[in-house]
């Protein structure tokens, strides 16, 4: 009888599953008598209790006990009832006892061998027979044991044999009275899986064998899916589930070596429509949710199979995206009720799912022109939607960012289609510069701009909401600017174009008359922000204008007073927003010159410091210097430090580009540094430094102090390791020119100077340490100035060689003791007591210089001038400190005592 094992398989799980449901009705039939002797036991307990008080026995135990000696009022039995007064105090107090509910029944913890009895094992078993069934089929296609038509009509069976045992259980519990578990319901879990099957068995019909013509099939689907919906909306959200994974996993688990991509559409868009009406009538928000997330998972792997099945792909995304409108979107035809002036995000969410997916198909396609007319559809549909239910309305900030990601990629992909040059159309193109997808794409990027522009301004005032306002002038600005750089990328190659100046000069005008007129309005939530962003998009049209129009360096001097216009919009409309734009665009303009220093590249002219350096450093620096200061107006935040560390960055690389063009003739990636150039930029470095340390006692800025002292370390090892070390011209060949007026002077004397300047500046203010290590580096840069010119007079231009004579070596002991006279001098005088420590150290250098080299190097007439110069030096400090300095000091102490002594 069973010759088949098919059938043999088939009936032995249909018997068990009503085996499973007939045990099932027996355990309810045991609870159900427990339950009623749960009930007598009550009852019986009940009975055994004290009859309640009368009315008017109560009225007596709240009289006031008898005084002694007088009896008690005599108790009539035969009275009528008479009801208790009703006092304040008895009123309240049962009033209370009322209002306390009473303590809930704790429920028993489940143990590990009834979670395993009442959950796992049915869930398990459920899943079981909806993959016996699925597995049943595909078992009888590859290995052909029995025909088409007896596998479907087996499925059938098998199907119909779950439902019937799904809703026998439910009825025997329903007159049992005894509630199912709710996390493994036996009869939804059967009704599921038999759900499952039905949808295998159909699909399987009509797309694997044909015994179905497509009418028949969208009517037998639509069937189950209807009695899909019913069963779940008796069976619970289990039933919702199961049925759900299991429709959308039936094309897996079913397949074909052809498959038939609108028969899958077909199947898919009942199987949505099923789940969204069954969400939407429960409210099972999880459920639209996963339908979703299951349909949007369907597109991904049927775009493998290339462009030339645009249009099932393209029905799957435009009929869930009708669904998701009439079924999921709140506040909109079908959906549920939605609240004024919020974003829901389930809503929102499955727009732009299916938006996503519509995305996808387009890119998938090469921009084919069906896609590329489902994709409007879906942008101009989820506009409509969001204009008529605000809970949709973050579907318009997702419409436009894949609008941008569609025309980007578009911008991006090599294609010899061109409409406008610097120089005209190419020649002999002809007709075919006008193809269909270029044609195409131009009018969509017209329609998207003067859609979303259109309607973010409209938008404004119509919601209570501050959020929804903003999404719809947010969109409004984006949109339109990245389209107008998308088509500039594509079509003029990111070259010089007057027409697309011409038309960001008309958006920042259509940006400008908005902003205008919503200023003139009476205030509402969310109007601010719009006004802003109106207003940052007048900005940003203006700076794409003066991109266009002129060469690639204004794109980075246009972003920086794009930032600096927006800093200023923030005062005027103090919104958190502006300052965060402001320092994007100052990061964006950091990451624009890192790509290319020259700005321009090799256009950068061979002219000192009139070139394009100066342009493409110093505007965005003055830009960011005013924008940082417009920004510090509304507190010290990160927006404004990001504009500070632009600002001292740019005003740092002016300096330092102008000095590299201009000692390497225009060269600024050569690949060595000369003295000159070094020299240039320790000055620079230090005097930045100070007036950074200046600047920062004033405004208490983060970034001013981190800029000083990064400047000041810089300065220091370009000291050490250039002006010392590598680029010192007594260790390398090096000509320094004439005797005095040399670059000596500005390689050691100058930063010498402002070496000393920077220690008194950052006197008080820094630890003592911080400045005597300056002042120390002042002294040394100093020394060096004095020994390497009386070298130069010795030597010539080139001091790294040749003898040193006596004479050369007693000019040097001469001059460092007048230098060390010098700052003694200038430490009795100012009272300085640095200077004065400063020369101590330079004679003490002197007497080591005279014991340890004069006395060996030099004879005769200079070495004994040199002891006696150094002799009396030394006693003339002496007599100085003695006579001046420290007599000083003590008149100076002794002043303040001499009145008290009189």
């Amino acid at each position: 009888m069973f010759e088949d094992p098919f059938v043999f398989i088939a009936i032995a799980i249909a018997i068990v599953a009503l085996v499973f449901a007939r045990k099932a009705t027996n355990e309810v039939a045991e609870l159900r008598k427990r339950l009623e002797a749960i009930q007598a036991a009550s009852a019986i307990a009940a009975a055994a209790m004290p009859p309640p008080l009368t009315p008017f026995e109560a009225f007596e135990r709240t009289l006031p006990p008898a005084p002694s000696g007088v009896a008690p009022p005599p108790i009539i039995p035969d009275a009528e009832p008479v009801a208790p007064i009703a006092t304040p105090e008895t009123t309240e107090q049962a009033a209370g006892e009322s209002a306390v509910p009473p303590p809930p029944l704790l429920a028993p913890d489940r143990g590990f061998e009834e979670t395993i009895g009442t959950r796992w094992v049915v869930w398990i078993g459920g899943l079981t027979l909806a993959l016996g069934g699925f597995f049943m089929v595909r078992y009888s296609i590859e290995a052909g044991l029995i025909g088409p038509g007896v596998r479907v009509m087996l499925g059938g069976v098998f199907a119909l044999a779950l439902l019937l045992a799904g809703e026998w259980t439910r009825r025997k519990e329903s007159i049992s009275a005894i509630e199912a578990t709710p996390i493994a319901n036996i009869p939804a879990i059967l009704t599921a899986a038999g759900t499952a099957v039905a949808f295998a068995t159909v699909y399987a019909a009509y797309a694997l064998y044909g015994f179905l013509v497509p009418a028949t099939a969208f009517i037998l689907l639509g069937l189950v899916a209807m009695g899909t919906l019913a069963a779940a909306l008796l069976h619970g959200p289990a039933l919702a589930g199961l049925g759900v994974v299991g429709a959308f996993a039936t094309p897996v688990l079913v397949s074909s070596g052809k498959p038939d991509f609108w028969a899958l559409y077909i199947y898919l868009a009942i199987v949505t429509a099923a789940a969204f009406g069954l969400a939407r009538i429960r409210m099972w928000r999880w459920l639209a949710v996963t339908t979703i997330a299951f349909a949007l998972l369907w597109t991904f792997p049927c775009l493998q199979c290339g462009p030339s099945m645009v249009a099932p792909h393209a029905f799957h995304v435009l009929v869930g995206f009708v669904l998701a409108v009439l079924l999921v979107v709140c506040g909109f035809m079908f959906g549920p009720p939605a609240d004024e002036g919020e974003i829901e995000p389930i809503s929102s969410g499955s727009l732009a799912a299916y938006l996503l997916g519509a995305t996808l198909i387009v890119l998938n396609s090469f921009h084919a022109d069906t896609a590329m007319v489902v994709f409007g559809l879906l942008v101009a549909g989820s506009i409509l939607v969001a204009w008529r239910s605000d809970a949709a309305a973050g579907a318009v900030g997702a419409a436009a960012a894949l609008v941008f990601v569609v025309f980007a990629e578009w911008a991006v992909r090599a294609n010899p289609d061109m409409l406008v040059l610097p120089g005209g159309p190419l020649q002999g193109i002809g007709p075919s510069a006008t193809d269909g997808s270029v044609s195409l794409h131009l009018i969509s990027a017209t329609i998207f701009a003067v859609g979303f522009g259109v309607a973010g301004f409209l938008a404004q005032g119509r919601s209570a909401g501050p959020i929804i306002p903003v999404v719809w002038s947010a969109a409004g600005v984006f949109t339109p600017l990245a389209l107008l750089v998308a088509l500039y990328a594509r079509v003029a190659h990111l070259d010089r174009s007057i027409p697309f100046a011409i038309l960001a000069v008309v958006l920042a005008a259509a940006f400008a008359a908005a902003t205008e007129i919503l200023s003139k309005r009476e205030d509402r939530p969310g109007l601010q922000a719009s006004i802003a962003l109106f207003a940052t998009g007048t900005l940003a049209a203006l700076a794409l204008a003066l991109t266009f129009a002129l060469e690639k360096g204004w794109l980075t001097i246009a972003l920086a007073l794009m930032s600096a216009g927006t800093a200023w919009i923030s005062t005027q409309r103090p919104i958190p927003f502006l300052r965060a734009l402001a320092a994007i665009l100052a990061a964006i303009v950091v990451m624009r010159v890192a790509d290319e220093p020259r700005i321009v590249g090799a256009a950068v002219g061979t002219t000192p410091i009139f070139n394009w350096l100066l342009w493409g450093y110093g505007i965005p620096a003055a830009s960011f210097w005013a924008g940082s200061i417009l920004l510090r107006r509304g507190g010290d935040d990160a927006p404004l430090r990001t504009v500070e560390a632009a600002a001292i960055l740019f005003t740092v690389l002016l300096a330092f580009m102008e000095i590299r063009h201009a000692v390497n003739n225009g060269d600024v990636y050569r690949n060595s540094a000369g003295l000159t150039e070094v020299a240039l930029q320790v000055c620079v470095a230090l005097a930045m430094a100070i007036g950074l340390e200046r600047l920062r006692l004033r405004t208490g800025s983060v970034i001013h102090n981190a800029g000083a002292l990064l400047l000041t370390v810089f300065a220091g090892v370009a000291t050490l390791l250039g002006l010392l070390l590598f680029e010192n011209p007594m260790l390398r060949w090096i000509d320094i020119g004439g005797v005095v007026l040399n670059i000596l002077l500005l390689g050691y004397a100058l930063p010498a100077v402002l070496a000393l300047l920077l220690s008194y500046a950052v006197a008080g203010s820094r630890p003592v340490a911080y400045a005597n290590t300056i002042a120390a580096a002042a002294l040394v840069l100093a020394l060096a100035y004095v020994t390497f010119e009386i070298r130069r007079l010795y030597h010539g231009p080139v001091i790294s060689s040749g003898p040193t004579t006596g004479a050369e070596q007693y000019t040097y002991s001469i001059a460092y003791l007048a230098f060390g006279v010098v700052l003694l001098g200038i430490g009795i005088l100012f009272n300085s007591q640095r200077a004065r420590l400063a020369s101590a150290v330079v004679i003490g250098l002197t007497i080591l210089k005279a014991f340890l080299i004069d006395m060996s190097a030099l004879t005769g007439v200079y070495r004994a001038l040199s002891f006696m110069c150094l002799g009396l030096v030394l006693v003339a400090i002496g007599w100085l400190y003695q006579r001046i300095l420290f007599r000083r000091q003590a008149a100076a102490s002794a002043a303040p005592a001499a009145p008290a002594g009189g």
